[in-house]
């Protein structure tokens, strides 16, 4: 007999999805997704077997400064007018370490271009609010090359490199609710 599947969705206003890049290779820019969500599926409260649908906004995209906001939602990185949304489908879960360390793999599919990533997850807990909702929180941290999913446009620098480094790291603290 198969487990009762749970279902967990993220608590949008506990949670937060962000990311910083290099700029002029000497210091970083952050940006924020504000509208995301996901359906995850696990049986019982085992994350281990979880099936993980995660999607964000492009629009929603925010790193403080307008111009640079629509310049990366033009077709130069993003493309938002035809590409909406950023998904990530989860493949595996494995616990690294006896103190909440995870490996999540997934598919990470930008611009129609899916690829599978490693992201790095914290448990940081499971607990009941005082409305007596069952709650879970993880920290998921990763890199990816911003060029492997044909986002490639930059600028080479007169002193040698490049305005905007190949490398974006991602940031997430993440409340679900059951």
């Amino acid at each position: 007999m198969e487990a009762a599947k749970t279902k967990w969705e993220i608590d949008t206003t506990h949670s937060e999805v962000t990311f910083k890049v290099k700029h002029l290779m000497i210091s970083n820019v952050r940006g924020v997704f504000k509208e995301f969500g996901a359906i995850v599926y696990t049986s019982e409260n085992n994350f281990l077997t979880s099936d993980i649908d995660f999607w964000l906004s492009l629009s929603s995209l925010d790193t403080g400064d307008k111009k640079r906001d629509a310049h990366l939602k033009s077709a130069d990185f993003f493309n938002a007018k035809n590409h909406e949304k950023i998904k990530f489908k989860g493949t595996s879960l494995a616990k690294m370490d006896n103190i909440g360390g995870y490996e999540l793999y997934g598919d990470l599919t930008i611009k129609n271009i899916t690829k599978q990533i490693k992201l790095n997850v914290k448990f940081n807990g499971l607990v009941k609010d005082p409305d007596g909702n069952t709650k879970i929180a993880y920290s998921i941290i990763g890199k990816i090359n911003r060029k492997t999913w044909g986002l490639n446009w930059n600028t080479l620098l007169e002193a040698g490199g490049v305005l905007v480094s190949e490398e974006v790291l991602i940031n997430c603290e993440m409340e679900l609710i059951k």
